[in-house]
């Protein structure tokens, strides 16, 4: 050991940001079982090297007797006075020992130990700067496609996008560059596992965020995220400053900061909308692009039946019930929606009802 083995450390420190204290202490436990291995001991050995020259020194307990049967474990007592004319016998002292073979052992261990513990200490590293990324959106470089998922290259790791957590219909390529949504960051015996998502909800919000400077100063805020991946997303957003307009500033000069968030997310479509305070205007905004003709409120049961125009109702559904479907996710509000002859039959009805009238030319 030398002021070289010094200076590669210095160099690890530097190059990985692993302290090089923790690789010494490890090299130091490592020479102590590798001394015990080698001389069949089993007795307090301590290893010390060196931080400014490389220099090794190992230490052994040893006891103090009259007549030496382990010479690992016990010393001569008139040995034991040549150190310290004191020592008695049953005492014990610590004796430096330089066994021949050390040089080999030590040349061994430490190469083997130096690795597995850079090896250990990066995988840490990668850890806690991986979690402190969970809920954020990172760039990924696709790797390849396998049935269980897309893995990617995330800089220092590599993350897994499930199958399930892919949009649908879109095509993932090697060296392909994706936005992904971090989900979690777990730590396994081949290191730490980076999950990641391209249909989270917050992929969508941390995109916005990437896009719009207001929402990134907290003038505009995202109150609400409904998505139904690589089909449709609804934003619900709303403004703390009346002279900024909250929907305009998300959908940006001619649609160029929305256009953006649409391409990066295979074309899907995006429904920016206006919060509000009152349940029955946000209800009726969160149906977009349908036009709302009346809202009908039940807060207890937190309900709402919602009537639209006639050649409005299709829309106001959605292609298989998505867009109210959506809304009602949005606004976490139940939604019925009825078209305006619909409800105009059922209170001609209650009506009827409510009089006793019989229903005219037969109707029933």
């Amino acid at each position: 050991m030398n002021s070289e083995f010094i200076e590669a450390l210095n160099a690890i420190e530097k190059d990985r940001k692993i302290s090089k204290d923790v690789l010494i202490d490890a090299f130091e436990s490592a020479l102590i079982a590798a001394y015990k291995r080698n001389s069949g001991s089993s007795g307090n050995v301590r290893a010390v090297v060196d931080r400014e020259t490389g220099e090794v020194q190992i230490f052994a307990s040893k006891t103090v007797v009259d007549e030496v049967e382990n010479p690992h474990v016990e010393i001569a007592l008139e040995k034991a006075r040549a150190i310290n004319h004191l020592y008695e016998v049953g005492d014990v002292l610590e004796e430096e020992i330089s066994p021949k073979s050390f040089g080999r052992i030590a040349a061994q261990t430490a190469k083997q130990v130096v690795v597995q513990r850079i090896r250990e200490a990066e995988r840490g590293v990668i850890f806690d700067e991986f979690v402190e990324k969970e809920n954020e959106v990172l760039t990924a470089i696709v790797q390849r496609a396998e049935k269980n998922g897309v893995y990617v290259e995330l800089g220092r790791t590599d993350g897994l996008l499930a199958a399930n957590e892919t949009i649908p219909g879109e095509e993932y390529n090697t060296s392909d560059r994706i936005k992904v949504y971090v989900l979690e960051v777990r730590k396994t015996n081949k290191g730490p596992q980076v999950l990641v998502s391209r249909t989270h909800p917050g992929l969508v919000k941390r995109l916005f965020e990437l896009e719009v400077p207001e929402i990134q100063t907290g003038v505009v805020q995202i109150k609400s995220i409904a998505r139904e991946a690589g089909f449709r997303t609804k934003v619900a957003v709303h403004s703390n400053d009346s002279q900024v307009d909250a929907v305009g500033a998300c959908v940006g000069q001619k649609g160029i900061r929305v256009e953006r968030i649409v391409s990066e997310l295979h074309n899907e479509k995006i429904d920016i909308i206006e919060w509000d305070s009152d349940s029955a205007v946000y209800i009726a905004k969160a149906l977009s692009p349908a036009r709302v003709l009346m809202v009908y409120i039940n807060e207890e049961e937190k309900a709402a039946k919602v009537i639209v125009p006639d050649n409005q109702l299709s829309l106001a559904i959605g292609k298989e019930g998505q867009n109210v479907r959506l809304a009602a996710k949005l606004t976490g509000w139940k939604i019925d929606i009825k078209s305006q002859s619909q409800a105009e039959q059922e209170v001609e009805l209650y009506d009827r009802e409510d009089t006793g009238a019989e229903p005219e030319n037969g109707e029933e």
